[in-house]
């Protein structure tokens, strides 16, 4: 299902884009949280830019520790020179599920994963700053950090592997929704 989703989102991107460039990224930082991902540029105006990005976390670690969680993130961004050259401010919206227990995630998020389990899902959105630095012609380097809101629904859990579910509930979130340094390849 997830597939197919995001297939679907690359083919209208493409379809309704009168793409100038098109750029193919990577988040360094999602891939060092042992998160592969990859996100879809393109350019539909000289100072305009739609992006879509997808990351991925499968695994299970050892120690009951498991970062699982997939994310979808559309984002429109406004450039103040050029596209994929310079400042930008965007738009973004981000959604995924989760399935965490046993980490310590900084700046004292959650410290109860350590000894629980939270497994749930979580929509929202934000803005977004950035710059990106020109290495060659096919190549720049991205850095970007959101700020924003999300809505997290989630079941807490005694333990990783088993245990019984200790409660249900939502909690709103307001602060950062995402950060990146990114790998970017033009076509």
């Amino acid at each position: 299902m997830q597939k197919t989703i995001l297939t679907i989102l690359f083919v209208v991107i493409g379809i309704f884009a009168s793409a100038q460039e098109i750029a193919i990224k990577t988040n360094l930082l999602y891939d060092a949280a042992t998160t592969p991902n990859l996100a879809l540029e393109i350019g539909v105006a000289p100072k305009q830019t739609i992006q879509l990005m997808y990351g991925l976390n499968p695994w299970k670690f050892g120690d009951n520790k498991q970062l699982r969680h997939w994310t979808i993130s559309p984002e429109y961004r406004w450039w103040f020179c050029h596209q994929f050259s310079g400042s930008f401010i965007g738009v973004h919206a981000l959604g995924g599920q989760f399935n965490i227990s046993g980490v310590k995630l900084p700046f004292g998020i959650w410290p109860a994963l350590k000894d629980n389990r939270y497994q749930g899902w979580l929509v929202g959105g934000g803005v977004t700053y950035g710059y990106q630095w020109v290495i060659s012609k096919h190549f720049n380097i991205e850095a970007m950090i959101g700020v924003g809101y999300l809505r997290i629904n989630y079941k807490k859990f005694v333990c990783a592997e088993c245990g019984e579910e200790l409660k249900h509930k939502n909690k709103n979130y307001v602060g950062p929704t995402k950060a990146g340094i990114s790998l970017v390849y033009l076509f």
